[in-house]
């Protein structure tokens, strides 16, 4: 079963509309960029966040620059990586999860303590936290729209900045900051809500639309969409075999037809 609260997936229509009208926006060429590589590479909002030049292009000498063939997502970016250095020092855990086991395993150690008169503190059983790493993925850039997107967005960066390093930010703020995280999820669920009227839509719109397109147009297996999502684990790609809200609307509009 799908997860409550997913992210509507936009409809074709609704992408047209949703590209249209970020045409009539400021910073046009920067908001299309980031639609484009939600909805051509399903990056999350972090990994967009995240993205430095040297992912998309390379610099070359005289303020021209060569769009990659393939993009390298460095495995920090990714979902559940400390990709911002800002973990927590201590874990909040609150809830605790054991294997039988290693239940009765603790149990015996607590029994066998309370029967020697020691001080027992809780936090001294806790099993270890799992700390996750991410995982890297390699996304080629083909896609024509994807392309020009990107293309024109780095046209205007470089002439604003012809200092331009490797290492810098590929997308930036109005104030010339890179985008946290938060602030481009917001931003994302701006244009596709409030400038598109995408009822639902989020900064994972894009990344569904894409997986859904993947596996149910395409009818491409689901390793191949696990391995363009980046999960570690395939029955998390498996949410993603669900039909689609236009699949069920189209169902609904057919009913006693011939």
């Amino acid at each position: 079963m799908p997860k409550s609260g997913q992210a509507r997936v936009p409809s074709p229509e609704e992408q047209r509309r949703l590209f249209e009208v970020i045409q009539s926006k400021r910073h046009p060429e920067k908001n299309t960029a980031i639609m484009q590589i939600s909805f051509k590479l399903g990056l999350r909002a972090q990994e967009i966040a995240l993205l430095q030049i040297k992912e998309i292009a390379q610099i070359e000498s005289g303020g021209e620059f060569k769009l990659l063939k393939v993009m390298t997502l460095p495995a920090a970016y990714t979902k559940g990586a400390d990709a911002m250095n800002r973990s927590k020092t201590q874990y909040d855990r609150k809830t605790i999860s054991f294997k039988k086991e290693a239940f009765d395993q603790m149990i015996r150690q607590v029994e066998k303590l309370a029967s020697l008169g020691a001080t027992i503190e809780p936090e001294d059983f806790y099993p270890p936290v799992t700390k996750h790493k991410g995982k890297s993925r390699d996304l080629p850039i083909v896609d024509q729209e994807l392309k020009k997107a990107l293309t024109d967005y780095l046209v205007i960066r470089l002439s604003n900045d012809p200092q331009l390093k490797p290492s810098d930010h590929l997308l930036i703020t109005q104030k010339g900051g890179p985008y946290s995280p938060n602030t481009l999820q917001e931003h994302m669920a701006l244009m596709l809500r409030r400038w598109a009227g995408i009822e639902k839509a989020s900064s994972h719109s894009g990344r569904r639309s894409l997986i859904t397109d993947v596996i149910h147009k395409q009818k491409k297996s689901v390793k191949v969409a696990q391995k363009i999502a980046g999960h570690v684990n395939p029955s998390t790609t498996l949410i993603y075999e669900e039909p689609p809200e236009e699949m069920l609307s189209e169902a609904l509009s057919n009913l006693g037809s011939d």
